[in-house]
């Protein structure tokens, strides 16, 4: 029988539209105000933290409605605003500087609706408000710091085997050696190539030189470590100006995208993103009272610092080694599966760590990390003033004489040898950075792009909706219950992607999809039309319409995804945007407008005798 669909295929069509409404519905609900704590450099808030943060709150008579700890964070829930902000500040005040406060909003979700993984989509800076900057990382300084890196290695190693060379310098992108006889330099050459195997080596027998070039693999992965690191240093960077939700991103193979919802002071945010931190290696002394160091007796040679917990030592004044000269710091295990951090030093750091353990194998030596932190003060000039914090993170038992490579253990767990690993590099940047764009949105702005947007949308879909149902009558209703339904899939495809964001350009890709939506139901109806006008009968011509329009229609629905994708995959941010919430629109459309419309017309017209149609 003509336009009779199977009892499944109507069923499948009703719960693919229900789900999207199920994962649509946190939109509706809102969000409230709320507090965020977390852990700073590796402290991960826990249950005490929680019973420290109710009993300041109702110390301070602040009453919440829920908090809950997550992930290692406290998040805490208000009625209003007013009690949100006194509560930071009472926080802020009270948790030490080992947690971040910062406010957020968090959904209204309900926990049956979040347990599924029900969550509102994630707004953009332009319809949050907040900063922006667009970073370029210097390559250039990058690949410069890594031959002057080869240089200072080249050195160490022909020293070491006793090779005598009369120079080692840079030349252009080259590093040249020139020896004095033609021994050393086919020994040097037979030392490097197997120690290197990421350089290109040739020699000249007449001037006694030999030429080292970086291969093309090697400078790619010196541009790449130098990114990946800068974005790692700078995200626990901008960890510690405690926005919730910052996004710290990649763009394209020099560019790094920072966005800070909610700060507004881009002069602060500026001054901290470049703020410089480093590591230092000293001696614990051991031979110093600890418990007059804690009464203000300090010895001259030595300096009082603690660890995150508070637990104080007493260090060397003099430094061993600075964290300028790590290359590189990952974490691992040991041979009793513990965990590690392996440490990789340059030639110069590697010597200074060979000199200074040689004498102190069996002795403490504690990893400080140091960094410098704004202050609300400002000098003469107008410049935000920063204070030094210094942190023990690391204290172990030198167990051999070091040297370029060694490890440091007793981190505890392997989350903490990870974070450990993470802060001997984010020292200092790989390469300089410049920003290169920046952009401030306000709160009120962003308020007013989502009404404006939202507008949009609904006038869009409002004067559509009133064409559809006057032109084509019954099946334009049937065409406006599938550009609703083709809505709220957008909306609910949008939550449930995790990372998705709606920027104001996705709204205007959702503005063009509305109208784009029913040209699908345009050509069926008219093709319907034009069966009828040449005597078909009515279910022949409603059969012959779908079947006839549906090759045009993906032709046109293709052709278009493509671009879309196109344009998401070398568009920077805002185009990214227009492009997701197109694409996820053009699918979606297709689904609604053709199947779902389909099955709502073979329910209602389909296998009947009819004698006129409403179209």
């Amino acid at each position: 029988m003509l336009n009779k669909s199977p009892l499944w295929k109507t069923l499948m069509v009703a719960f693919i539209v229900a789900l999207g409404a199920l994962y649509a519905t946190p939109n509706l609900y809102g969000e409230a105000p709320a507090v965020q704590v977390s852990g700073l450099r590796g402290v991960q808030a826990d249950a005490a933290t929680l019973d420290s943060i109710k009993t300041q709150l109702e110390a301070n008579q602040l009453s919440y409605d829920s908090i809950a700890l997550e992930d290692g964070q406290v998040l805490t829930r208000f009625k209003n605003t007013e009690d949100q902000l006194k509560a930071r500040d009472v926080l802020d005040d009270n948790l030490g500087k080992q947690f971040s406060v910062a406010l957020n909003l968090t959904p209204n979700t309900p926990d049956w609706l979040a347990s599924i993984g029900g969550t509102p989509m994630k707004l953009g800076l332009d319809l949050s408000g907040g900063v922006s900057f667009l970073m370029e990382v210097n390559m250039q300084e990058a690949l410069n710091k890594a031959k002057v890196g080869m240089v200072s290695d080249f050195r160490g190693d022909l020293r070491n085997e006793n090779i005598r060379y009369r120079t080692v310098k840079e030349v252009n992108d080259d590093i040249v050696v020139i020896f004095r006889k033609v021994e050393d330099l086919e020994a040097a050459q037979s030392l490097l190539k197997k120690r290197y195997r990421d350089i290109l080596l040739s020699t000249d027998d007449d001037t006694l030189t030999l030429t080292a070039k970086m291969t093309e693999q090697k400078i790619k992965e010196i541009r790449e470590y130098a990114l990946q690191q800068n974005i790692t240093i700078i995200r626990n960077r901008v960890n510690e100006l405690g926005v919730a939700e910052p996004l710290v991103q990649r763009q394209g193979q020099k560019h790094i995208v920072i966005e800070l919802p909610g700060v507004q002071d881009t002069a602060k945010a500026k001054e901290i993103l470049n703020a410089t931190a480093t590591i230092e290696f000293r001696l614990v002394d051991t031979e110093g009272d600890l418990s007059n160091a804690l009464e203000g007796r300090v010895p001259a040679n030595s300096i009082l610092l603690t660890d995150k917990d508070g637990k104080p030592s007493l260090l060397k004044k003099r430094v061993m080694l600075t964290g300028d000269h790590i290359t590189d710091a990952k974490s691992g295990f040991d041979e009793y599966s513990r965990p590690q951090v392996n440490i990789s030093l340059d030639s110069a750091g590697g010597s200074k760590m060979s000199s200074g353990t040689k004498s102190n194998i069996g002795k403490p030596m504690a990893t400080v990390f140091i960094e410098y932190k704004a202050t609300d003060r400002k000098d003469a000039e107008g410049n935000i003033i920063f204070e030094k914090h210094q942190e023990i993170i690391s204290v172990a038992t030198i167990q051999s004489r070091l040297g370029k490579t060694f490890r440091i253990t007793g981190s505890g767990s392997a989350a903490e040898a990870h974070n450990l690993a993470l802060l001997l590099r984010a020292g200092a940047l790989i390469a300089p950075i410049t920003i290169v764009e920046e952009r401030t949105v306000g709160p009120t702005l962003g308020a007013e792009n989502v009404k404006l947007g939202f507008e949009a949308i609904m006038m869009g879909f409002g004067l559509v909706f009133i064409f559809m149902m006057v032109y084509y009558r019954a099946f334009g209703v049937v065409a406006n219950l599938a550009l609703g339904a083709n809505l709220v899939l957008i909306v609910g495809i949008m939550s449930m992607i995790p990372g998705a964001t709606l920027t104001l350009p996705g709204m205007a890709g959702i503005v063009l999809t509305v109208g784009m939506a029913v040209d699908a139901n345009v050509l069926i109806f008219e093709r319907i039309r034009e069966e009828i006008r040449e005597g078909k009968t009515i279910q022949q011509a409603i059969h012959q319409g779908y079947e006839a329009a549906f090759s045009t229609i993906i032709d046109a629905n293709i052709t278009t995804l493509i671009a879309a994708l196109i344009l998401f995959a070398i568009g920077t941010g805002p185009v990214k945007g227009f492009a997701v919430t197109l694409s996820i629109g053009i699918i979606t459309s297709m689904f609604t407008s053709v199947v779902g419309t389909r099955a709502v017309v073979n329910v209602i017209w389909g296998g009947k005798r009819l004698d006129k149609l409403s179209i």
